[in-house]
């Protein structure tokens, strides 16, 4: 299936939430309470322009970016169950890093927590190295970062 990433729209937040809770309400369990993400103010994230969703005949999945000090930090990468395992998260997570060296910065960071080890292990192949740990209410956040200046914009 082919993805189109676009910047997202006031008209997208409906999908995008449901995005967001269909991709982490699996994790609720696991982390031990409510990751994050499902609680963030799209509306204001949309607004602001930090949001991208890929679509192909609806909203697949999205990603949240923002630039903090000298890096591209990517606040949030969601793909709806049904669109997982197609290669989209690989897709999004290239779209960030290409629009890292577009804007000149050389790494990318993202955060995850601690009991989402599919999520780590995945990030350690396509070269994130953990880079720090940050106490949360029930675990741990878990800090990775990747150098981009392999990569050509």
């Amino acid at each position: 299936m082919t993805y189109q990433i676009r910047r997202a729209t006031a008209r997208d937040l409906a999908a995008v939430e449901q995005v967001v809770f269909s991709a982490y309400e699996p994790w609720v369990d696991i982390v031990g309470g409510r990751p994050g993400p499902m609680d963030e103010d799209f509306a204001a994230l949309i607004a602001d322009g930090k949001v991208h969703v890929a679509v192909a005949d609806e909203v697949a999945g999205l990603i949240v970016l923002a630039t903090v000090d000298d890096a591209l930090l990517i606040e949030n990468v969601a793909v709806a169950p049904d669109h997982q395992g197609r290669g989209l998260g690989r897709q999004l997570i290239t779209f960030a890093e290409a629009t890292a060296v577009r804007r000149g910065l050389r790494t990318a960071r993202l955060f995850t927590h601690e009991r989402m080890t599919t999520n780590i292990t995945w990030y350690e192949r396509h070269g994130y190295v953990i880079s720090g740990m940050e106490p949360l209410p029930f675990g741990r956040l878990v800090h990775l970062r990747k150098s981009l200046a392999q990569i050509e914009g």
